[in-house]
């Protein structure tokens, strides 16, 4: 599944995405609207992690739907 796809459909990925990081409030999740960079920023944020270690997430998680 590319990105594209997963934007178009934010509203059922929302609840993967939060059952992949809980620590992302349903707001945070609601305010993304799909947008990757702000996804791996808030990943950032929330979990303390680098940019290139939120982006290898992202990238896994997005392999794994």
């Amino acid at each position: 599944m590319n990105w594209d796809q997963v934007k178009g459909n934010w509203k059922q990925m929302k609840g993967r995405a939060r059952q992949q990081w809980s620590k992302l409030s349903d707001d945070d999740l609601d305010n993304l609207e799909g947008n990757r960079e702000e996804l791996v920023g808030k990943i950032q944020a929330r979990y303390g992690k680098s940019k290139d270690e939120a982006e290898a997430e992202v990238n896994k998680w997005m392999d794994s739907l």
